[in-house]
């Protein structure tokens, strides 16, 4: 065979919707211009030969102006390039008007050419010719819909699965048909569930609507049921963790219509399900916080935050990309999240000044070049050891990071003119058990001992811990200058734990269950604070607005869960059952661990705030000066690294750590 001398030029051939519209062109040509004939056959009684022969001469003369006519309208309102298999009221107007348009084009040009032609020829004609449109177009549409029945239609074939949808509304219809039409969905509706009772016994698109959420259980029983889609964008959040108890008791793969949002947006289909989450069986609206004083806070200033790589520090720079910064410097220790980060937001924000430095707030030289070159104003301090286990078997690093390298930023922040400082803290700094929840208070004491000394005016008192690293001093010109001008308000936000943070209960659980199990639980009667990482920062971001220097503010976290709780609720959204499709085992507390979290220390009390999820807990008094000696030699404790002597001297300091 003789190779083709021309690769690169390809044939030209009929692509699947060119035969299509070919087809139906074709056909517009024949019924536009049959169903004028038609009409005045119907005109003469169906008798051809009672036709005036000057009607027939004017029509047949007519035939090739008016398919001109008819191909350039139609092409205009892209009668030619639907998708017929989706066609809705949209595609059913476009053919209205386009028929409209021709028919009043037709009676012009016949009057104009040829004279006046019977009444009843324009309108019979015009309506013929909108059938004609019609039913071509959508006999295609219902002709694949009758396939597609065909094809699932017995919901035993291999590989179907069979679909229960909580909701007979507008949300739940648009679901079935997108699962009805798509060729790459393998789903069968076999029945609804509604609350409502008008609904019950009926049929939607031939489809049972078999009652209110009480029938759930036995429904999927019944019919077989291997998917249940939730498709009520209305429902309260408090009404949705009722189904979904529910639901979930099934042990089918449940699906979650996220929301009004989507369904305003016309976006509900399945691929805009999303997999139920414990979020949604927490029961409570997400807490939506008056982001309009954290705009004005933070709009036109440049903002440091360090750890920024991190959970809570990467959801901190994504909201505040969003409110306008001047400029927004990452600070992390950790490329691979920086790097994240940096990605995602400058995809998102390409007119943010944004800066990604990587650096250890433990580095005062680098910490320092930081601040002296960018002159942050508003610095929100993430960077943190966090994972409890983990800093009991290194705690030297725990001080040093969390104690140290806040002090040391917290420093440079004052040193360069920072407006305020904002500590991320814990619930776990609240009569600590563990290293790293003491670390986390000694940075709370480190906040509060420097908002002391510049109210007092005394902010040249603040030793620098700089010895291990060789810093230069900071007040260069010996006259103490600098501490005089110190205004820097530092405060610190506590809260409990966040759901789907790197490292925490969630995604652990969830590659157990991956895994097959077991799915290990510290305690039976653990419990824990939860909040979403968006719910948190926002609110962290709205609290660092309300300072005026020292404060520790607590951010209400609800009602504690319980851990066990937590864990069997995510293997029954897996679609197994506990303790028998998925074990799972008690390993007993880990070291430094309690079995419940406090927000609160007995001895402080809460002011209000504004926000009545945001509260001000009242410093416990401790003399500053003997705190600050403390640290100094704490921190000498630290960098030699004597684990056997760091314990005892923070129990020191921290009165209220108690080892577990």
């Amino acid at each position: 065979m003789q190779a083709n001398p021309n690769p690169k030029k390809k044939r030209f051939h009929f692509e699947p919707w060119h035969r299509i519209a070919a087809i139906i062109l074709l056909f517009d040509i024949f019924a536009a211009n049959l169903s004028y004939f038609i009409a005045l056959w119907l005109r003469f009684d169906l008798k051809y030969s009672t036709i005036p022969e000057r009607y027939l001469t004017e029509w047949l003369r007519l035939i090739p102006i008016y398919t001109v006519v008819v191909l350039v309208v139609f092409a205009l309102m892209r009668l030619y390039r639907s998708l017929w298999r989706y066609a809705s009221y949209a595609e059913l107007w476009r053919i209205i008007i386009a028929c409209i348009i021709t028919s009043g084009l037709h009676a012009l040009i016949s009057r104009i050419l040829y004279g006046r032609m019977p009444v009843s020829y324009y309108i019979v004609g015009a309506g013929l010719q909108l059938v004609a449109a019609v039913g071509i177009r959508f006999a295609y549409r219902f002709l694949l819909l009758m396939r597609s029945h065909h094809v699932d239609g017995g919901g035993d074939e291999h590989g179907v699965s069979r679909v229960m949808i909580v909701g007979a509304g507008s949300a739940g219809q648009m679901i079935m048909r997108d699962i009805r039409r798509s060729k790459n969905i393998h789903d069968k509706v076999v029945c609804f569930i509604d609350d409502d009772a008008n609904k019950w016994s009926r049929y939607l698109d031939g489809v049972p609507i078999i009652g209110g959420r009480e029938e759930i259980l036995t429904a999927a029983e019944k019919y077989g049921v291997d998917k249940i889609y939730l498709a009520i964008p209305s429902a309260s959040a408090e009404a949705r963790r009722d189904i979904l108890n529910i639901c979930k008791e099934t042990g089918c793969a449940l699906k979650n219509l996220p929301g009004m949002y989507q369904f305003v947006l016309g976006d509900v289909s399945v691929s805009a399900m999303k997999d139920v989450s414990v979020e949604d069986l927490l029961g409570r609206e997400p807490i939506r916080a008056d982001m309009e004083e954290v705009y004005n806070f933070v709009s036109g200033k440049v903002v440091l935050v360090t750890g920024g790589g991190g959970s809570i520090g990467s959801e901190l720079c994504r909201q505040i990309a969003a409110h306008g910064p001047k400029q927004l410097i990452i600070f992390d220790i950790y490329e691979n999240s920086a790097y994240a980060i940096q990605l995602e937001l400058r995809e998102k924000y390409p007119d943010l000044d944004l800066v990604v430095l990587i650096g250890s707030v433990r580095d005062s030289r680098r910490i320092f070049g930081v601040f002296q070159k960018y002159k942050p104003e508003l610095v929100y301090h993430a960077a943190a050891h966090k994972h409890v286990p983990l800093m009991e078997d290194s705690p030297c690093e725990s001080i040093k990071n969390n104690a140290i390298g806040t002090y040391k930023t917290a420093y440079a922040a004052m040193i360069h003119g920072a407006k305020r400082f904002v500590l991320i803290s814990t619930d776990k700094a609240v009569n600590p058990t563990n290293i790293m929840g003491a670390s986390k208070r000694l940075c709370e004491m480190i906040i509060q001992s420097f908002d002391a000394k510049i109210k007092a005016g005394r902010a040249a008192e603040l030793p620098q811990l700089f010895t291990h690293d060789g810093a230069e001093n900071a007040d260069k010109d010996g006259t103490g200058h600098v501490f005089q001008q110190a205004k820097t308000e530092f405060v610190a936000v506590r809260f409990g734990n966040v759901l789907g943070s790197n490292g925490s209960v969630i995604p652990i659980f969830k590659k157990q269950i991956e895994n097959g199990g077991p799915v290990t639980v510290t305690h039976p009667d653990i419990i824990r604070y939860f909040m979403t990482i968006p719910e948190a920062v926002s609110l962290v971001l709205l609290a660092g607005t309300y300072a005026d220097g020292g404060e520790i503010f607590v951010l209400d976290m609800g009602s504690p869960v319980k851990i066990d709780t937590l864990a069997r609720n995510l293997i029954k959204l897996s679609g197994f059952r506990p303790d028998v499709d998925i074990k799972i085992e008690y390993t007993g507390l880990r070291p430094g661990e309690k079995l419940y979290e406090e927000k609160l220390m007995a001895e402080e009390g809460l002011r209000k705030t504004d926000n009545d999820l945001i509260h001000i807990g009242c410093p416990i008094p401790f003399d500053t000066d003997t705190f600050l000696r403390q640290l100094n030699e704490l921190m000498e404790v630290a960098y030699a690294n004597n684990e056997a002597l760091i314990r005892e001297k923070v129990r020191e300091i921290v009165t209220t750590y108690h080892p577990a």
